[in-house]
């Protein structure tokens, strides 16, 4: 059981913390988004348990502790030197006794507390001089208690394969998890703060890429015209082809600035990057030309922020049953989520359909990287990019959006040949100088290429690991044959993908 001192802070909240933390900077950070406090990367910390690979591959935006950074997202803590809001201490419930080490007892609850319980764990360069760097000494067992508490059995299963089928004491770790633990399947949530009133006057500018759905595109005009805090400038970049688009459609009256730019070059990065420097905003909510939004949307973003302290925010994206539902109808989906919505923390992703961001930081990061034009992840991109600044994104459920997702238009229409082979084909902005040919890259390159920009070598390779493992395992047992015998073909694949993922690299980041 762990043993607390106490610090009260001048609001009156409580403090439970470990070791000899800075009490000045505990002050401050009382007051911001975090819930926990460490300084464990000095302390042997940064980067520990790397087996957690064998679970999300390279799918977990926190699997790796940021660089040269004196504040930032980390679950990895230090049971000897933390600081934690006593509130949230008694919500999670404490560290988990089922592990032998506390050692593995702290980084449970961290990644817990940051993956499933809505709270915000953060390294602060600082708060705890103490810079003697521990030995993490996680056992077999414990290592394995970890997946079966958190995963499905296959991930054990897959750890088991991993760390070498052939080892007695891997065996004997993956039984006694097996029979003395079962997988939580319910956490404890900490509750959202209440909403601050806005203070000052703010600027919102809204970027809308859009490319043939005017009309989705309209009437989302329609709803930003009837916000609660009013937004002062929404830029279209409109990629519609000329002999389809009605120029005359966005000549209304509106409360705030329109600004049309009709995209001549092409790709969903390049008109974001283009509508950025139109923006004149203090912060810039990003939005999908294909999506219903509430009164109270662009308010809901500001408050978050503000009550948080934070400069980035993702909102609650909602996939709508077909593109005819209604305001009503996200109403509705959004009452039958009931407490699952009310989940705030740091988020694990970043969504170009709903966000918002502060645009000094926008600027900071100049805009979207073009090199995943064509494909996917670029928002992915965009979000950990902002992490890597020492940014917290924050999950906001207050600000919903219904994604209508229409079957016709937008950016899509262009990426939707990179699945076309042959003479029919319309080479994509990825392939560069080398145009596909008879092997079409599987995973698609750009997400190839999100994975070789932020992950280093041994992770892209446990990556290949793991897609080959699924690929041939998760389907049914009578194809597995088949899918033995294409495994070569589905290796080609994947070399092609990661032959243009690296040619993108070696291009670095580019924003024109």
């Amino acid at each position: 059981m762990m043993k607390f001192q106490e610090f009260v802070t001048k609001t009156g909240e409580i403090i439970l913390y470990s070791g000899e933390p800075d009490f000045d900077k505990l002050e401050l950070l009382a007051r911001g988004a975090g819930d926990i406090w460490h300084s464990s990367f000095e302390q042997g910390y940064k980067n520990a348990f790397p087996e957690l690979i064998y679970q999300t591959a390279v799918f977990f935006i926190f699997l790796n502790d940021f660089d040269d950074l004196d504040e930032c997202v980390s679950w990895r803590i230090n049971p000897n030197h933390f600081a934690v809001r006593k509130l949230v201490w008694e919500t999670l419930k404490g560290f988990d006794c089922e592990y032998k080490n506390i050692h593995m007892q702290a980084l449970d609850f961290g990644y817990n507390a940051l993956r499933n319980s809505a709270t915000i764990p953060l390294y602060v360069k600082g708060l705890f001089e103490d810079k003697n760097k521990e030995i993490i000494n996680i056992s077999i067992n414990d290592r394995y208690v970890f997946f079966r508490k958190n995963f499905k059995s296959e991930h054990s299963v897959y750890m088991l394969y991993r760390k070498g089928f052939w080892k007695i004491k891997e065996w004997k770790a993956f039984f006694y998890a097996k029979k003395n633990v079962k997988q939580t399947l319910l956490r404890p949530v900490v509750k959202p703060r209440k909403l601050l009133k806005i203070e000052g006057n703010p600027s919102v500018s809204y970027i809308i890429p859009t490319m043939m759905r005017q009309e989705f595109t309209l009437q989302l005009l329609e709803d930003l015209a009837s916000q609660t805090y009013p937004v002062s400038q929404v830029v279209i970049v409109d990629a519609t082809p000329e002999n389809l688009r009605d120029d005359k459609l966005y000549q209304q009256e509106f409360p705030f600035q329109l600004i049309i730019k009709w995209q001549e070059t092409k790709g969903s990065c390049r008109a974001r990057n283009e509508a950025i420097e139109l923006c004149s905003g203090e912060y810039i909510v990003f939005g999908d030309d294909d999506i219903r939004i509430q009164p109270d949307f662009i308010e809901n973003h500001i408050r978050i922020l503000q009550t948080y302290k934070v400069n980035a925010c993702n909102g609650l994206d909602i996939r709508a049953d077909n593109q005819q539902q209604k305001l009503i109808h996200l109403e509705e989906k959004l009452e039958k989520l009931e407490t699952l919505r009310w989940k705030v923390g740091a988020s694990h992703g970043f969504s170009n359909a709903n966000s918002c961001v502060k645009r000094e930081y926008v600027k900071k990061l100049i805009g979207n990287d073009i090199n995943f034009d064509g494909g996917y992840g670029e928002d992915s991109d965009f979000g950990l990019s902002l992490l890597k600044l020492g940014q917290i994104v924050i999950y906001n459920p207050f600000s919903a959006n219904l994604h209508l997702k229409p079957p016709i238009g937008g950016y899509r229409f262009w990426g939707n040949q990179a699945k076309i082979i042959g003479k029919k084909r319309k080479k994509q902005p990825w392939e560069l100088d080398a145009p596909v040919q008879f092997v079409r890259p599987v995973p698609s390159p750009t997400i190839m290429y999100g994975i070789v920009k932020h992950f280093n070598n041994s992770q892209i390779l446990e990556y290949k690991y793991k897609h080959f493992f699924l690929y041939l395992f998760k389907g049914s047992k009578p194809g597995i044959l088949y899918r033995l015998l294409r495994l070569p073909y589905k290796n080609l694949q994947f070399k092609k993908s990661l032959f243009y993922a690296k040619k993108l690299n070696d291009l670095g980041i580019r924003y024109k």
